[in-house]
Parts: structure tokens; sequence; C-alpha cells
């Protein structure tokens, strides 16, 4: 199924919630969102699997995201590195990102960025013994946005 249809979603919460006695859950408008941006390869079967798994395992009555199981993520992730190592920064950070969307954080760059800085400018100071402007060269910064960059992130 290529694309997410939410009727359908609701059609099998509907259809999981009869079957099982119990009220229907509906689905949070992000969490609708969520459910368009995933590949869907096992088709309407998964998604019907999937409805009547948040019947039953759904904390409350709305689905939030973090109700969805992870396994959704991970398996229909369509830009994730998939080519790079398991253990690769990409695919950790990759996999960091979608554990903090999950747990409904926003403003991931925000966040990662200064931390991301952070490290290139250790291990390029560490690399060149402190040489600032060797540091920027190998860094693609100039010296003064290197010099700034310390001082933004309190690392002078």
């Amino acid at each position: 199924m290529r694309i997410f249809r939410a009727w359908r979603a609701r059609h099998f919460l509907q259809v999981a919630a009869r079957e099982l006695g119990v009220e229907a859950k509906l689905l949070h408008p992000e969490t609708e969102t969520a459910l368009t941006r995933l590949a869907w390869p096992g088709n309407v079967r998964q998604l019907e699997n999937t409805c009547r798994w948040l019947t039953v395992m759904a904390a409350g009555q709305e689905v939030l995201i973090q109700d969805l199981p992870g396994e959704l993520f991970e398996a229909s992730a369509p830009d994730s590195p998939s080519h790079l190592p398991p253990d690769s920064w990409a695919t950790l950070l990759a996999q960091w990102a979608d554990r903090a969307l999950r747990s409904g954080h926003q403003n991931l760059l925000s966040e990662a960025q200064p931390e991301l800085e952070r490290t290139l400018l250790t291990t390029a100071l560490r690399h060149t013994q402190g040489h600032k402007q060797e540091a920027a060269r190998l860094l693609g910064w100039g010296r003064n946005t290197l010099t700034r960059k310390l001082k933004e992130l309190g690392m002078e």
C-alpha cells in the first residue's frame, strides 16, 4: 500500500474494537501524519495487524505517535542509511532521531547541531594539539568562525 489511507486505518481500528469488545481507538492527527510517511511494505495486512495491535496496546483512547510499534519506523525508513554499516555515525544518528521523534521531541536540529559541532571541535583541536587555525582548516571554517563557535558552545 504505497499511500496510507486514514479511513482504512480508522476502519481497521473499528473492526478490531468490535472483535475485542472494546471502544474503538482514535488516531491523533500527528499520528495520522506519521503513518502517511511510512512505506507500508506489508500492504493492507500490515496496517490491519498494526491497528489490531494498537487496539490492545495503546495506553489511551487516542493513539499517539509514541504508541506506534517501533518496528514500523525501522522497517520503512526509506531515507535510512541502510547502505552504511550498522555502527556508522549516520546510522546511529538516524536511530537517535527516530527515537526522539517517536517520543514527541521537536526541533531536533537545535538539539543535535551544538553536540555535533562540539564533538567536531574537540576532535579537531585534539588532532592539531590545540592549534586553532589548523583545526579550523580541517573543519572547513575560518579561524574567526572556530573562535566564535568555541565561545557559543562555552568551550573557551
